[in-house]
């Protein structure tokens, strides 16, 4: 399946890049990537499913190739969810399959039980639908506080961008990402960078810092009530060495994710599924086989029950 389009959507602050594959007649799939990512990063998952479908990968606002937030505005996960809102009226979708990485399966979680009539399927890689609270307490207001601090300080630097070589710039990404594999930080350094001539600078807004700064934590009470409003299919695939709670590789917090999964279960019931694979937080990008049957069984399954593998 060939690259068909580069996407640019128009939104109030500038434009919402992203990329297309298969035929605008098919249904509607939008691509949510993960904290700090872009669309580039299911470019090695979307060759390997189902053709008759049209998956679009958006780069988040200030992210990837999409214009940066006006000055003064920070970037809040609320934000990101209206995003995809704005994404899906730009295109005239009006029922649509989401598929998200890491944050980008916390932007379609909460855009699945906002608009519920809108989203046919969820299917989260490596993520949760909502970020929750345990262990998270006592950090709360010291977020908020890091966050206005950032954006504060960034405006006041008025640094010019760094321009480093792209082997510098590529060995910085591995360092934050130990799960990135070396072909897959030039993937999406390839979209998350600008050359110049003396070397590449980061496309990112620099606004943009630690996920935490800019989620909403939700209790589990708000999780269970949050989830009652679910029209969609879920699948929830996790990556046996992946990340159990955001971007902490040293947590083990496995407990969150079974309350999150054997909750999913209970209200949901014969409308989730929950898969298992070997690999890491970047599957989708290091051993795109490894999740591709799974989301290809989901995504053409039409009843909803679990697909035979």
């Amino acid at each position: 399946m060939g690259l068909i389009s580069e996407l640019k959507l128009a939104v109030p602050w500038g434009h919402i890049a992203a990329k297309a594959w298969g035929s605008h007649q098919a249904t509607p799939v939008l691509c949510l990537h993960g904290w700090l990512d872009n669309a580039n990063s299911f470019d090695r998952l979307i060759p390997l499913l189902p053709k008759d479908f049209n998956y679009v990968a958006m780069d988040f606002g200030g992210h990837g190739l999409s214009s940066h937030y006006s000055p003064g505005f920070p970037y809040h996960y609320q934000n990101f969810v209206s995003e995809v809102r704005r994404v899906a009226a730009a295109l005239k979708w009006n029922r649509f399959s989401l598929l998200g990485h890491s944050f980008g399966g916390a932007v379609g979680g909460m855009f699945s039980c906002i608009f519920p009539e809108m989203v046919d399927k969820l299917i989260l890689l490596e993520s949760l639908p909502f970020v929750l609270d345990t262990n998270e307490m006592d950090n709360l207001l010291t977020y908020k506080r890091r966050a206005i601090e950032h954006v504060l300080q960034v405006e006041a630097s008025r640094k010019p961008e760094q321009v480093v070589s792209p082997e510098e710039m590529l060995q910085r990404l591995l360092k934050k990402n130990s799960h990135a594999s070396e072909e897959c930080g030039k993937h999406l350094l390839q979209r998350g960078t600008t050359q110049v001539a003396t070397g590449v600078w980061l496309n990112r807004d620099r606004r943009i810092t630690w996920a935490e700064h800019c989620l909403d934590f939700v209790s589990r009470e708000l999780f269970m009530h949050y989830i009652k409003n679910l029209q969609a299919r879920v699948l929830l695939v996790k990556a046996t060495e992946g990340y159990y709670a955001l971007r902490r590789e040293d947590d083990a917090d496995k407990e969150t994710v079974m309350f999150v999964v054997s909750s999913l279960k209970s209200v949901l019931k014969e409308r989730f599924q929950y898969f298992e694979v070997p690999g890491n937080h970047y599957i989708h990008m290091n051993q795109p086989q490894q999740v591709a049957r799974v989301i290809s069984s989901f995504l053409q399954n039409k009843e909803g029950t679990p697909a035979s593998l």
